[in-house]
Protein backbone atom coordinates (compact mmCIF):
# COMPACT_ATOMS: atom_id res chain seq x y z
CA UNK A 1 0.00 0.00 0.00
CA UNK A 2 2.88 2.27 0.81
CA UNK A 3 4.39 1.58 -2.65
CA UNK A 4 1.15 2.62 -4.39
CA UNK A 5 1.11 5.94 -2.56
CA UNK A 6 4.75 6.58 -3.45
CA UNK A 7 4.11 5.64 -7.12
CA UNK A 8 1.04 7.91 -7.28
CA UNK A 9 2.99 10.76 -5.70
CA UNK A 10 5.88 10.26 -8.18
CA UNK A 11 3.44 10.20 -11.11
CA UNK A 12 1.91 13.50 -10.01
CA UNK A 13 5.37 15.08 -9.61
CA UNK A 14 6.44 13.78 -13.05
CA UNK A 15 3.21 15.08 -14.59
CA UNK A 16 3.74 18.54 -13.04
CA UNK A 17 7.40 18.65 -14.20
CA UNK A 18 6.49 17.55 -17.75
CA UNK A 19 3.64 20.08 -17.88
CA UNK A 20 5.98 22.85 -16.72
CA UNK A 21 8.60 21.77 -19.28
CA UNK A 22 5.99 21.79 -22.10
CA UNK A 23 4.78 25.22 -21.00
CA UNK A 24 8.31 26.70 -21.00
CA UNK A 25 9.42 25.15 -24.29
CA UNK A 26 6.29 25.37 -26.42
CA UNK A 27 3.62 27.68 -25.11
CA UNK A 28 5.89 30.46 -23.86
CA UNK A 29 7.85 30.47 -27.17
CA UNK A 30 4.61 30.86 -29.12
CA UNK A 31 3.63 33.84 -26.98
CA UNK A 32 6.99 35.46 -27.66
CA UNK A 33 6.67 34.74 -31.38
CA UNK A 34 3.21 36.31 -31.52
CA UNK A 35 4.40 39.47 -29.82
CA UNK A 36 7.38 39.73 -32.18
CA UNK A 37 5.28 39.09 -35.28
CA UNK A 38 2.82 41.80 -34.24
CA UNK A 39 5.55 44.37 -33.73
CA UNK A 40 7.14 43.42 -37.09
CA UNK A 41 3.76 43.69 -38.76
CA UNK A 42 3.25 47.20 -37.42
CA UNK A 43 6.67 48.30 -38.69
CA UNK A 44 6.32 46.87 -42.20
CA UNK A 45 2.84 48.24 -42.77
CA UNK A 46 3.36 51.73 -41.42
CA UNK A 47 1.07 54.05 -43.31
CA UNK A 48 2.12 56.72 -45.78
CA UNK A 49 -1.45 57.92 -46.25
CA UNK A 50 -2.39 61.59 -46.03
CA UNK A 51 -5.95 62.81 -45.43
CA UNK A 52 -7.43 65.94 -47.05
CA UNK A 53 -4.72 66.43 -49.66
CA UNK A 54 -4.45 69.81 -51.37
CA UNK A 55 -1.88 71.12 -53.87
CA UNK A 56 -1.70 74.50 -55.57
CA UNK A 57 0.69 75.23 -58.43
CA UNK A 58 1.19 78.27 -60.62
CA UNK A 59 3.23 78.64 -63.78
CA UNK A 60 5.17 81.68 -65.01
CA UNK A 61 2.15 82.86 -67.05
CA UNK A 62 -0.08 83.03 -63.96
CA UNK A 63 -2.10 79.88 -64.72
CA UNK A 64 -3.21 78.07 -61.60
CA UNK A 65 -3.79 74.37 -60.95
CA UNK A 66 -5.47 73.27 -57.72
CA UNK A 67 -5.97 69.62 -56.84
CA UNK A 68 -7.79 68.26 -53.77
CA UNK A 69 -8.46 64.70 -52.64
CA UNK A 70 -9.93 63.00 -49.59
CA UNK A 71 -6.81 60.82 -49.26
CA UNK A 72 -3.40 60.51 -50.82
CA UNK A 73 -0.80 57.77 -50.57
CA UNK A 74 2.84 58.49 -51.38
CA UNK A 75 4.45 55.99 -53.77
CA UNK A 76 7.14 54.08 -51.86
CA UNK A 77 9.39 53.87 -54.94
CA UNK A 78 8.97 57.50 -56.07
CA UNK A 79 8.16 60.14 -53.43
CA UNK A 80 7.17 62.62 -56.19
CA UNK A 81 4.09 60.50 -57.00
CA UNK A 82 0.94 60.50 -54.88
CA UNK A 83 -2.05 58.20 -55.46
CA UNK A 84 -5.30 60.03 -54.74
CA UNK A 85 -8.92 59.10 -54.02
CA UNK A 86 -12.04 61.25 -54.48
CA UNK A 87 -10.25 63.82 -56.59
CA UNK A 88 -11.35 67.35 -57.53
CA UNK A 89 -9.14 69.64 -59.60
CA UNK A 90 -9.52 73.19 -60.89
CA UNK A 91 -7.62 74.70 -63.78
CA UNK A 92 -7.69 78.50 -63.73
CA UNK A 93 -6.08 79.84 -66.90
CA UNK A 94 -5.19 83.47 -67.38
CA UNK A 95 -7.87 85.12 -69.60
CA UNK A 96 -10.04 81.96 -69.66
CA UNK A 97 -12.82 80.28 -67.72
CA UNK A 98 -12.31 77.69 -65.00
CA UNK A 99 -12.16 73.97 -65.85
CA UNK A 100 -13.26 71.56 -63.09
CA UNK A 101 -12.29 67.87 -63.12
CA UNK A 102 -13.54 65.17 -60.74
CA UNK A 103 -12.75 61.45 -60.56
CA UNK A 104 -12.63 58.60 -58.11
CA UNK A 105 -8.86 58.10 -58.39
CA UNK A 106 -5.81 60.04 -59.46
CA UNK A 107 -2.04 59.81 -59.77
CA UNK A 108 -0.37 63.17 -59.18
CA UNK A 109 3.28 64.06 -59.84
CA UNK A 110 4.38 66.82 -57.44
CA UNK A 111 7.39 67.76 -59.61
CA UNK A 112 5.76 68.44 -62.99
CA UNK A 113 2.08 68.54 -61.85
CA UNK A 114 1.06 65.90 -64.42
CA UNK A 115 -2.04 64.07 -63.25
CA UNK A 116 -3.79 60.92 -64.38
CA UNK A 117 -7.47 60.81 -63.41
CA UNK A 118 -9.32 57.51 -63.55
CA UNK A 119 -12.76 56.02 -62.99
CA UNK A 120 -15.83 58.22 -63.45
CA UNK A 121 -13.92 61.20 -64.81
CA UNK A 122 -16.08 64.32 -65.28
CA UNK A 123 -14.82 67.55 -66.85
CA UNK A 124 -16.93 70.71 -66.69
CA UNK A 125 -16.10 73.80 -68.73
CA UNK A 126 -18.72 76.54 -69.22
CA UNK A 127 -21.78 74.64 -70.54
CA UNK A 128 -19.71 71.68 -71.75
CA UNK A 129 -19.46 68.39 -69.91
CA UNK A 130 -17.13 65.53 -70.82
CA UNK A 131 -17.27 62.14 -69.12
CA UNK A 132 -14.91 59.21 -69.51
CA UNK A 133 -12.88 56.69 -67.60
CA UNK A 134 -9.32 57.98 -68.06
CA UNK A 135 -7.74 61.43 -68.33
CA UNK A 136 -4.07 62.22 -68.82
CA UNK A 137 -3.56 65.88 -67.91
CA UNK A 138 -0.32 67.84 -68.38
CA UNK A 139 -0.07 71.52 -67.50
CA UNK A 140 3.48 71.55 -68.86
CA UNK A 141 2.38 70.28 -72.30
CA UNK A 142 -0.96 72.19 -72.17
CA UNK A 143 -2.74 68.95 -73.01
CA UNK A 144 -5.66 66.82 -71.84
CA UNK A 145 -6.23 63.38 -73.36
CA UNK A 146 -9.53 61.82 -72.32
CA UNK A 147 -10.27 58.22 -73.27
CA UNK A 148 -12.55 55.24 -72.70
CA UNK A 149 -16.30 55.76 -73.09
CA UNK A 150 -16.16 59.47 -73.93
CA UNK A 151 -19.44 61.38 -73.87
CA UNK A 152 -19.19 65.08 -74.69
CA UNK A 153 -22.34 67.13 -74.11
CA UNK A 154 -23.15 70.78 -74.64
CA UNK A 155 -26.54 72.56 -74.96
CA UNK A 156 -26.90 71.56 -78.64
CA UNK A 157 -25.21 68.15 -79.08
CA UNK A 158 -24.16 64.86 -77.56
CA UNK A 159 -20.99 63.36 -78.97
CA UNK A 160 -19.72 59.80 -78.35
CA UNK A 161 -16.11 58.85 -79.13
CA UNK A 162 -13.06 56.85 -78.03
CA UNK A 163 -10.58 59.72 -77.52
CA UNK A 164 -10.71 63.47 -77.03
CA UNK A 165 -7.51 65.55 -77.05
CA UNK A 166 -7.69 69.18 -75.97
CA UNK A 167 -5.08 71.92 -75.92
CA UNK A 168 -5.73 73.63 -72.60
CA UNK A 169 -4.59 77.09 -73.74
CA UNK A 170 -6.27 77.30 -77.16
CA UNK A 171 -9.17 74.87 -76.49
CA UNK A 172 -8.40 73.25 -79.88
CA UNK A 173 -9.94 69.80 -79.72
CA UNK A 174 -9.47 66.56 -81.66
CA UNK A 175 -12.12 63.90 -81.29
CA UNK A 176 -11.64 60.46 -82.84
CA UNK A 177 -12.16 56.70 -82.69
CA UNK A 178 -9.40 54.12 -82.32
CA UNK A 179 -10.49 52.20 -85.41
CA UNK A 180 -10.67 53.98 -88.77
CA UNK A 181 -13.86 52.12 -89.74
CA UNK A 182 -15.77 53.42 -86.71
CA UNK A 183 -17.23 56.91 -86.72
CA UNK A 184 -17.72 59.46 -83.96
CA UNK A 185 -21.42 59.58 -83.08
CA UNK A 186 -23.11 62.98 -82.90
CA UNK A 187 -26.70 63.45 -81.72
CA UNK A 188 -28.53 66.75 -81.79
CA UNK A 189 -30.54 67.67 -78.69
CA UNK A 190 -33.02 69.73 -80.73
Amino acid sequence: MKNKKIMGFLLIIILVVVSYFIYLNFLKKNETYNINSNSLEEKSFSSNTIKDVSYLSKDAKGNEYIINASTGEIDINNSDVIYLTNVRAEINLKNSNKVVITSEYGKYNTKNFDTIFSKNVIINYLTNKITGEYLDFSLERNLMIISRNIVYTNPENILIADVLEMNIQTKDTKIFMYEDKKKVKIKSKN
